[in-house]
């Protein structure tokens, strides 16, 4: 029959593992904060989706602590919740949320946008854009 001293230390053994996977979880809200702030501040000041996820997507991945990568698709969540979770710390980011997952782009941008498929539309000599939505986050 095991000692007390051992089952002791066989109960607390689970104990201590919870509070240590604990802690990767605050690590990474605090770096989807962070990704989020960075994203809003970078789209609010009239830099595009992909310049701007690309820092806050960095910044997320640096931020976790865990075994496994940050997917792109994992950290746009992240900066979702974030944004949806405290709308009044990041005022007017809600309009930019529907371009982390291949929504259009705001009105702001669309003028330059459609200016640009204008002018490579109407030159037939040089290929077409193959870009896909589903595509947006690969690595």
């Amino acid at each position: 029959m095991a000692s007390l001293r051992t089952r002791r230390l066989l109960l607390l053994l689970p104990l201590a593992g919870m509070l240590l996977s604990a802690a990767p979880a605050e690590a990474a809200s605090a770096g989807s904060k962070k990704g989020a702030q960075v994203y809003c501040y970078m789209r609010s000041n009239g830099n595009d989706h992909a310049v701007s996820f690309e820092a806050s997507y960095a910044l997320i991945k640096r931020q976790s602590g865990g075994l496994f990568k940050t997917s792109p698709e994992h950290a746009a969540v992240m900066i979702t919740e974030t944004v949806v979770e405290e709308p009044g710390s990041y005022p007017d980011c809600g309009r930019y949320l529907g371009d982390l997952f291949g929504g259009k782009t705001t009105s702001s941008s669309s003028s330059t946008t459609s200016a640009a498929q204008t002018s490579t539309s109407s030159s037939a000599g040089e290929a077409s854009s193959d870009w896909d939505a589903d595509d947006r986050y690969s690595y």
